[in-house]
């Protein structure tokens, strides 16, 4: 059976393809020797670090949770959690579209560490051609569906060289209120597709057992009700088989890339 590879980078001008297993057990286990530099873009602390592990070394984003900013409406602390838990997510649903992403200790606390994907930051969702890319997309779609994403920019959106699609930034997800915002809205209101119908049925199964890994690790990283509403959304979007229609209120995140 081939290895699952992962197009990540040892510094951003040497970009380097790894077994998914070695870049997981990196993120893991690596230690975080050197920040690379703060990126400038967000409104959170957010630090490209190296991570080394058993000779490897690696890029990695870490968010550490004392750089964030409070929000309103989103309680204080917690986005390093939902970073996280948009990554276990993703890969319950069985569609990897979030890159491997750990909370754990860094050099500045406490925070989610998640692997560099290589990519030409000149690219985002606007920009891609996107025939190829149409069964990834209304994946995506869903699982923004599911995990309430309120901030899916076009810039959140990356392009690794074998054309496979990654969604990053999920610090805002997971809120009771529905706060989807996204710029995916080509599939609103259309049928979701047998193969993501099955792995939704499965994953509510997956849901329903309170011994399951994933539950567990998920009601460590949410609250009760924000895990109650992530059973509702899924089971809702299970059972209206279409892909959600814009709210009333603001459903794009700006700026939108």
């Amino acid at each position: 059976m081939t290895k699952r590879r992962v197009y990540t980078a040892r510094a951003l001008d040497e970009p380097v393809c790894i077994a998914l297993d070695e870049a997981i057990a990196a993120i893991r286990h690596g230690e975080m020797d050197e920040e690379v530099g703060l990126m400038r873009w967000g409104s959170n602390y957010t630090f490209l670090v190296n991570l080394v592990h058993e000779g490897l070394r690696l890029l990695a984003i870490y968010k550490p949770r004392d750089g964030e900013r409070p929000l309103w409406d989103f309680p204080d602390g917690t986005l390093c959690q939902r970073e996280t838990a948009a990554y276990l997510t993703a890969e319950a649903l069985g569609w990897s579209l979030v890159p491997p992403t750990m909370l754990r200790q860094g050099t500045r606390g406490i925070g989610s560490v998640q692997l560099f994907i290589d990519h030409n930051p000149d690219e985002h969702y606007y920009s891609f051609d996107k025939a190829p890319l149409l069964a990834q997309l209304r994946r995506m779609a869903a699982f923004d569906a599911i995990a309430n994403n309120a901030d899916r920019k076009g810039g959140h959106c990356l392009l690794d060289a074998d054309g496979r699609l990654w969604g990053i930034d999920h610090g805002l997800t997971f809120n009771t209120s529905d706060k989807l915002r996204t710029v995916i809205w080509d599939f609103a209101g259309s049928a979701l597709p047998k193969a993501i119908l099955a792995d939704l049925t499965r994953f509510c199964r997956q849901l329903a057992d309170e011994d399951d890994g994933y539950t567990r690790a998920m009601r460590e990283l949410l609250t009760g009700s924000e895990w109650q509403m992530l059973r509702w959304r899924s089971e809702s979007l299970l059972d209206d088989g279409i892909f959600p229609l814009p709210g009333a209120g603001p459903n794009r995140p700006w700026p939108a890339v």
